[in-house]
């Protein structure tokens, strides 16, 4: 049944199914634990309702989202010892304590701190219980901290020497996890985290406002998506720069097939808005593009040279179409965002910000849109990466374990069977959170439901039946 596919192309397929779903539970764990810390320290700072009628909502969903995440990411730790022993084993000695760091230091704290956050609150008072929310949230930005330092050092390797087995053997930390693409990395990761977590907040809010559901804490929840939104996307698209002018000093052959240049070019380089990358040709079919453009935006210069893939012998270049298409749809969707965001602030200074269907079907229409874009970037980042898993140094063909093809498709059609089902069933279920509305009834049960299910007395609950509706 798999004999038509290399146990390389198989192996290469299960990492990236696997993590594709791991890395939207990440991403939204980041930026709801921020969102969770405000809310907390908000309720704390005005004693105003609706914070802590939101922040009892989220923190459930957090709950959820947060093992969802955790049991995810054991696997892919599996696959480095079986499908990628060889990388292992090599690149071992400089992975394996970093990665060792993100769980004896982030998860740690997060863990230690999230029974505190989700059940405390009445048993070890607002100040402890707001010291363990900020906890949880500095725990998931350090834990991106480590796990961006490690695969940037693979996209970037510095600070490495070989010993006599030829495996990578650390010769300077600072510059291993300060590595040069780490910066521009996690700050693109970490914006993009809380603009993921701003749109499907907002597209809650905006679901309920569009059934009527005009309360306090749904009106509060969607205008700070909106105002999230605006502040963040343009800083994202400014790192998003920074971060393509990085990767053209470091991994110029990503750069070129995210551009699609197959031909280098001495007097600008135009930007290729939209087009079909035909790579038996070596071109662009279709090419829909403005003249200079790219050079202007990569080199800040209109006129400068920039090199194309004609420069890099072909058993180096990376598999242009997906890195092509990709890093459009990254982009596309970051102007989307930019483009809802000012929608929000104008319909904000017309004082119609609720009163607004259109924008809001636009709000929930976006709410997962964050998630695409993360995959889309992830795949620029990782198949643009290619040939190589450490970049430059060691090949991917050359990372495999001695697998066969038949023993990895196996596991990869069970991987796809049991992730639909479980991880189905966890989307399924925190949808199911999203629908009922911040501080009713439903709310409230399906908040309790696990605990009782579980034999577990909950915690006291506070009473939010003030809520009411607002005209």
């Amino acid at each position: 049944m798999f004999d038509q596919f290399t146990a390389e192309l198989l192996a290469r397929f299960q990492f990236a199914f696997t993590i594709s779903f791991h890395i939207v539970f990440p991403a939204f764990s980041i930026g709801l634990a921020s969102f969770l810390a405000v809310l907390n320290a908000r309720w704390l700072m005005t004693r105003e309702q609706k914070y802590l009628t939101l922040f009892d909502y989220w923190r459930k969903i957090f709950a959820v989202a947060f093992g969802m995440g955790v049991v995810s990411g054991i696997v892919m730790s599996y696959q480095f010892g079986t499908n990628w022993s060889v990388f292992s084993d090599r690149a071992g000695p400089v992975v394996g304590p970093l990665m060792a760091y993100e769980v004896l230091s982030a998860f740690f704290l997060e863990a230690g701190f999230l029974g505190i956050m989700l059940f405390g609150r009445e048993r070890v008072g607002d100040g402890l219980h707001m010291f363990a929310t900020a906890m949880v949230a500095f725990g998931t930005l350090l834990s991106a901290t480590w796990i961006l330092s490690v695969n940037s050092w693979m996209q970037t390797p510095v600070g490495y020497g070989f010993n006599e087995a030829g495996q990578f053997i650390p010769q300077d930390w600072w510059q291993i996890v300060f590595n040069p693409s780490f910066p521009y990395r996690l700050v693109h990761m970490v914006l993009a985290a809380f603009l993921s977590t701003a749109l499907v907040v907002g597209g809650v809010g905006a679901w309920h406002l569009l059934r009527g559901d005009r309360s306090v804490p749904v009106k509060q929840m969607f205008s700070m998506a909106m105002w999230m939104l605006i502040a963040v996307t343009p800083l994202q698209i400014l790192a998003g720069d920074f971060h393509g002018i990085n990767t053209l000093e470091h991994q110029p052959a990503k750069v070129m097939a995210m551009e699609g240049h197959y031909d280098s070019h001495e007097a600008g380089a135009p930007l290729i808005l939209f087009g079909v990358p035909n790579a038996e040709e070596k071109r662009v079919d279709y090419a829909i593009q403005i003249p200079k453009l790219s050079s202007l935006i990569l080199k800040h210069d209109l006129n400068a040279p920039l090199d194309g893939l004609d420069t890099i012998p072909d058993d180096e270049e990376p598999p242009v179409a997906l890195v092509f298409f990709s890093f459009r749809i990254m982009v596309g969707l970051g102007f989307a965002m930019l483009g809802l965001g000012l929608w929000a602030a104008w319909s904000r200074y017309r004082g119609t910000l609720f009163d607004s269907p259109w924008m809001q079907r636009a709000a929930i229409i976006m709410s997962p849109m964050g998630f695409v874009a993360v995959l889309a970037g992830w795949v620029t980042t990782e198949v643009g990466r290619q040939p190589y898993t450490v970049y430059g140094v060691l090949r991917t063909s050359d990372s495999l374990a001695p697998v066969s093809s038949g023993t990895v498709g196996a596991s990869l059609l069970a991987f796809i069977v049991v992730y639909f089902f479980v991880f189905g069933a966890g989307a399924f279920y925190i949808l199911r959170m999203m629908h009922a509305l911040p501080g009713s009834a439903e709310e409230k049960s399906l908040r309790d439901k696990p605990t009782r299910s579980a034999g577990i007395t909950p915690a006291p609950q506070h009473d939010d039946e003030f809520l009411g509706r607002t005209e």
